[in-house]
């Protein structure tokens, strides 16, 4: 999902029909190059590209790289938004005619149309904790993110400075110090809709602290967050990590002060192509490991409480976002993506069957997660 304040409107990711003219493997030889000429606009310095890149290597899903604003852009069809990732695929003769941008339902046109290595679990239990994982990494971490990018001058700089050359590596410095600048700007003056603040920044650099923590307790058990295999929830998180942990300077130290692994970890996500898979090497979801536990409870802890007050705020027409997250004031202004993606997970716990539901509920029980379904 991206952190966007507005995006056009569209219906709940697990819904769209499956296109029978492109479902396909993608383990073998390939000689379907009309069917699987993908092209993925983005840029290295956006988590959510960062996020497609990498799910698009592991699943081995051929797709060709094209920088915004190039000449490559030229004659694909416009994006739905001036924002990256953008996602562009083919019609059934080959011709680049459908471009999305959010990255989950993306993920899931991906797992419905190419049959080989899927993010998502086939246990309908375990998909629901996936997709939560997927939804936290996306909108929380991402303000983890915003916070310590755009509110520290040290990260500022180094984004703002770096970013404009991503699009363009011969431009001037001249041109290049004038689009920093502008950047800067721009960014900054999302930070309020993001929710970083005075009153808010205390909550954000205490839970990337707890989750750095509790992350690398987790990581001992298994290699990934559902197990042998990394699902789209790893993928959610990652994107974010590349900057929390690899790239800007602040949550960085704090990263390896608190687990050095967790920048392995990241890295090691960028390219997992060459990484064999099954089934088998999901966790069994009826005797998680308590540092799953752990991690729901975070969830619990800080985003459950925020999507409820988000939502009570856009459905009362309120013009901000006002409520407690770990017993202290949380105030943003209210975000409408982030109230579709209470829905999506609503409406997809809604589907569970019966006996799914009651192993999600054993696992969400007493995490503070549990609220966000008890009036279903």
């Amino acid at each position: 999902m991206a952190p966007q304040s507005s995006l056009p409107e569209v219906t709940n990711p697990l819904a769209d029909p499956i296109p029978t003219w492109n479902r396909h493997t993608t383990g073998g030889s390939l000689n379907q190059s009309m069917q699987t000429d993908l092209r993925l606009i983005g840029s290295g310095s956006s988590p959510y590209t960062r996020k497609l890149r990498a799910a698009l290597r592991y699943r081995r899903i051929p797709y060709r790289f094209v920088i915004p604003g190039s000449k490559e852009q030229e004659g694909l069809p416009k994006r739905p938004l001036p924002l990256v990732p953008c996602l562009v695929f083919p019609d059934a003769e080959g011709q680049p005619t459908d471009a999305a941008s959010d990255t989950t339902p993306i993920f899931n046109r991906l797992e419905r149309e190419f049959e080989d290595r899927p993010l998502r679990p086939k246990d309908p239990a375990l998909a629901f904790i996936d997709a939560l994982i997927e939804d936290y990494g996306d909108e929380w971490l991402s303000k983890c993110m915003f916070h310590y990018r755009w509110a520290f001058a040290p990260d500022t700089k180094k984004a703002s400075d770096y970013m404009p050359y991503g699009q363009m590596i011969s431009m001037s410095p001249e041109t290049g110090e004038q689009f920093a600048k502008a950047i800067a700007e721009r960014q900054i003056s999302r930070i309020g809709v993001v929710g970083s603040n005075e009153i808010t920044a205390p909550i954000i650099e205490a839970s990337w602290s707890r989750f750095l923590q509790i992350f690398d307790a987790h990581i001992q058990n298994q290699p990934f967050l559902l197990g042998d295999r990394p699902g789209a929830g790893d993928f959610g998180c990652y994107g974010q990590m590349t900057m929390l942990v690899i790239t800007d300077p602040t949550p960085m130290k704090i990263a390896l002060d608190l687990s050095p692994r967790a920048y392995a970890w990241t890295e090691k996500l960028e390219d997992l192509s060459g990484m064999d898979v099954n089934e088998s090497d999901w966790i069994d979801l009826e005797a998680p490991p308590n540092s799953l536990r752990e991690l729901i409870a975070e969830i619990g802890r800080v985003y459950a409480p925020f999507l409820l007050g988000n939502a009570a705020a856009i459905e009362s027409g309120a013009e901000r976002v006002e409520c407690k997250i770990d017993g202290q004031p949380w105030v943003q202004d209210p975000f409408p993506y982030q109230a579709k993606c209470l829905r999506w997970l609503r409406e997809q716990y809604t589907a569970l069957p019966e006996a799914s539901k009651r192993v999600v509920d054993g696992v969400l029980s007493g995490s503070g997660c549990e609220q966000l379904f008890d009036s279903l």
